[in-house]
């Protein structure tokens, strides 16, 4: 005798309605993301204009050419002077400086926490590292100059020791906020690494050194160099410390113990509201903005194609 079920089949109907749920739901995240990211190309089109109107009205007073090749800032005096290029020169010097602190230490703490450290030292270093990356600009720039600017003047060995305000303590702090960025960035892209190449290596007679250097750093370079961009876009950008640190003065020099005047510490002081609205010397704020974007534009371009380059891809 054949047994009898009792359970009853599913419902196609109670089927379908579940996944047209699903499809519903799917098309609400979908729209969500798709909002988020025309919100982004949105709000970049609004800097791109609002930096670009002000500016082409200031080109329109200014010669492209003075502004470009003069060597003389003073937009804001009787005898108005708008070369760009000392603080072009002294935004180029606080991130040099920045550069050398940030970009090997950086790679080097990477090294450490992906290949040395084992997983309790790594997770909890890699913590405090980005503890540095959450303090604020201006606690930074404070530090810089109440601290690390006498301490270079009162050790100081070589020849004219720095002013109060000087470059080279603005650029040394800011590498040392720049480097966790730089040192986190480095060890997720080294993290992430296959194993089998490390353990390839190793079955060959590679010592620890030559696998961290020869197999994983080449292996994560894409990463690591988006990295380095980052820090050195990040650089470029910041205004605190060097507006506090690094002085005031358009400074045409590449001597890091004197002061000088990054474009963004210009931004930063001409910003204040003493400007009047319309003026000459309200619109080169947005000249020297603008003139700072394309520096970071090309600076991702590059990167992208860098990292494009160098990219490895692991099944």
């Amino acid at each position: 005798m054949a047994a009898v079920t009792t359970e009853r089949p599913v419902s196609r109907p109670l089927q379908g309605l579940e996944s047209g749920r699903r499809r519903y739901r799917e098309k609400i995240i979908v729209g969500s993301l798709f909002l988020c990211a025309a919100l982004s190309i949105v709000l970049t089109v609004g800097i791109v204009l609002a930096l670009l109107i002000p500016s082409l009205e200031f080109f329109g007073q200014v010669s492209p050419v003075e502004f470009f090749t003069g060597t003389e800032w003073a937009p804001l005096f009787k005898n108005s002077q708008f070369g760009v290029l000392p603080l072009l020169g002294g935004t180029l010097v606080v991130t040099l400086i920045a550069a050398a602190i940030c970009l090997p230490l950086g790679l080097l703490a990477a090294i450490y926490l992906s290949e040395y450290a084992a997983r309790r030292t790594r997770s909890f270093v890699k913590p405090i590292l980005e503890i540095l990356a959450g303090i604020p600009t201006v606690v930074y720039g404070f530090f810089a100059l109440t601290f690390i600017t006498p301490l270079l003047r009162e050790n100081w060995l070589f020849g004219t020791p720095p002013g109060v305000f000087n470059a080279l303590s603005a650029g040394l702090v800011m590498g040392i906020m720049i480097l966790p960025t730089v040192a986190s960035i480095s060890e997720d892209a080294m993290y992430a690494v296959p194993q089998s190449l490390r353990a390839g290596a190793a079955a060959l007679g590679a010592t620890k050194y030559e696998i961290s250097t020869r197999v994983v750093v080449p292996a994560g370079l894409s990463g690591i160099i988006a990295a380095f961009v980052l820090g050195i876009s990040r650089a470029v950008g910041e205004t605190m410390i060097v507006l506090i640190a690094a002085g005031g003065m358009p400074n045409l020099t590449f001597n890091p113990v004197e002061a000088m005047q990054t474009m963004t510490a210009f931004i930063g002081a001409a910003g204040l509201g003493d400007q009047a609205t319309g003026s000459i010397g309200y619109k080169t704020i947005f000249a020297v903005g603008i003139s700072l974007f394309v520096m970071t534009l090309i600076m991702n371009i590059i990167s992208i194609r860098l990292v494009r380059k160098y990219r490895e891809v692991y099944d």
